[in-house]
């Protein structure tokens, strides 16, 4: 099954439908520094470094070009006001992300859609604009008559053997029928527990990073032996891997570090931090789950990012692990544009179980 993914950023998306099988035909990222780490670790994709806007008036896809089209439209397009939401949603500029994945869906007429966006979006405007979104993709006036069923479902991230309280809205759009999602959701969890036991278990931080040695200048360490089965699942066959390269911090930040015990935060400090993120200066714990992986894990101020026992926050490479990144995945650029890349992907291992969801949707359909 042919797919083409837009707002591809790193590729976590992608990840996982190759992964499962899939022929990944296309691929738009506007930003040229991620598309090039895109471009490495998918070197048969086609990758469009291109704004939608291009991508779309231009007729870059047409009819059928892809089976499957997935992508989330960044949600800070879903801005209208709730009064005139049913008006013109879908042509209002501010939602021209939006608008721009739709068209395409609509040009390409692919059997499903998989649209990711943030949790919260299903309360936007007390839940209006999530109501347009389903209500356009459900209307067939706009879609030359092929209106899809769509399906909303909330991903939590450790029910897929990851180890953060990483949440996710999911919309899946499927063209040819109704479907007993509930049925499809169990089988293909069943099907992957058959072939991978542990996909599904319950991991923890030190299942994922906890076999990787000290920090490099660099950032290449001889790839380590895995010791568990969540590392043997990412595990490279590479003599070296990458991106375990610690951030700088300065003095006073790592004096801060050093008086933060396992699961304490700033609040322990008895001093006033420059920080709106309630888990400022958090410390890891060995034994729990890490909070959602942002663009700012390298930062002590950004979230509860400090490494359970040393005095700096994630690397790169241990923040890919608790997104669910296979070690031979590499990151390229700048220490700000891998933290963005990292932090704003789709984890591999749900895309995967995406994937194997679409196939059972469409062969129970054929």
């Amino acid at each position: 099954m042919k797919v083409i993914d837009l707002f591809a950023g790193c590729g976590g998306l992608s990840l996982g439908f190759r992964q499962a099988g899939y022929s990944i035909e296309a691929a738009v990222e506007i930003d040229p520094v991620i598309a090039d780490t895109y471009m490495r670790n998918h070197p048969t994709v086609e990758v469009m470094v291109a704004d939608m806007k291009q991508i779309d008036r231009t007729g870059a896809f047409g009819y059928r070009d892809a089976d499957v089209i997935i992508g989330g439209p960044p949600c800070q397009g879903f801005s209208m006001a709730g009064a005139r939401i049913r008006r013109g949603f879908i042509d209002d500029p501010r939602n021209y992300l939006f608008k721009h994945y739709f068209n395409i869906v609509k040009a390409v007429k692919p059997a499903a859609f998989v649209m990711e966006n943030v949790k919260g979006i299903a309360s936007m405007q007390g839940g209006k604009i999530f109501s347009e979104i389903i209500r356009l993709f459900q209307d067939g006036s706009m879609l030359d008559g092929e209106p899809y069923y769509v399906y909303p479902c909330v991903v939590r991230a450790v029910e897929f053997g990851i180890p953060q309280k990483r949440e996710r809205m999911i919309l899946i759009g499927y063209r040819d029928g109704r479907l007993d999602m509930d049925s499809l959701w169990n089988r293909t969890k069943a099907q992957i527990e058959s072939e991978e036991p542990s996909f599904f278990a319950r991991v923890n931080i030190y299942d994922a990073i906890g076999n990787l040695p000290g920090t490099t200048a660099d950032g290449k360490i001889a790839n380590p032996r895995p010791q568990t089965d969540y590392q043997r699942y990412l595990s490279s066959s590479r003599e070296q891997i990458t991106n375990h390269t610690r951030s700088r911090h300065s003095k006073l930040a790592v004096e801060r570090m050093k008086r933060i015990s396992n699961g304490q935060n700033y609040t322990a400090l008895d001093e006033k931090i420059n920080s709106v993120h309630s888990g400022a200066y958090g410390r890891l714990c060995w034994e729990e789950q890490a909070p959602t992986i942002t663009t700012r894990f390298d930062t002590p101020a950004g979230g509860r990012f400090i490494h359970p026992d040393e005095n700096r926050t994630l690397t790169p490479r241990e923040a890919a692990r608790i997104q669910s990144f296979s070690d031979d995945y590499v990151f390229y650029g700048d220490k700000r544009s891998i933290s963005r890349q990292i932090g704003n992907a789709v984890p591999p291992k749900i895309s995967y179980f995406l994937a194997r969801l679409l196939q059972n949707m469409y062969e129970g359909q054929n």
